[in-house]
């Protein structure tokens, strides 16, 4: 299941771990339903985290300019770091 989990976009994956917090926290489960919805949201937190670093990655790439890597702030009006 989580192999399958990592084949979803960056939304899908967020989305699908919000359905599980929510069920973690309003439904009745039992305590083996928790733990392999525990199990499956841990699987796309890491998912998302390392997308979510990739694109952090690209983003610095990207901001090159003299062939000095910078980070570009992702926030309108932050300075860039020189």
């Amino acid at each position: 299941m989580a192999g399958a989990k990592k084949q979803q976009g960056f939304e899908a994956s967020l989305g699908r771990l919000e359905e599980i917090v929510q069920s973690l926290e309003n439904d009745d489960l039992t305590l083996e339903q928790s733990l392999k919805l525990f199990e499956e949201g841990v699987a796309l937190a890491e998912a998302c985290g390392k997308r979510l670093d990739e694109a952090e990655q690209k983003v610095v790439l990207l901001a090159r300019g003299d062939g000095v890597p910078r980070q570009t702030p992702l926030e309108p009006g932050e300075a860039a770091e020189e």
